[in-house]
């Protein structure tokens, strides 16, 4: 569990992680898919939504 932690932690850091996985490459690939598309946007001027997509309980 420790080590997902970690490896959890690091990509939310967007620091490069061992890449062994089908699910790491995948969270890796959509991490880097949304950083483009808010560098698009905040290039264009756009502003970010304030709106949590978290689940409140």
């Amino acid at each position: 569990m420790a080590g997902t932690e970690a490896l959890v932690q690091a990509l939310s850091r967007r620091e490069p992680v061992p890449a062994a996985d089908d699910v790491v490459r995948l969270l890796s690939a959509l991490i880097a898919d949304v950083d483009r598309d808010l560098d698009h946007d905040r290039a264009a001027g756009q502003r970010l939504s304030s709106v949590s997509i978290t689940p409140s309980a």
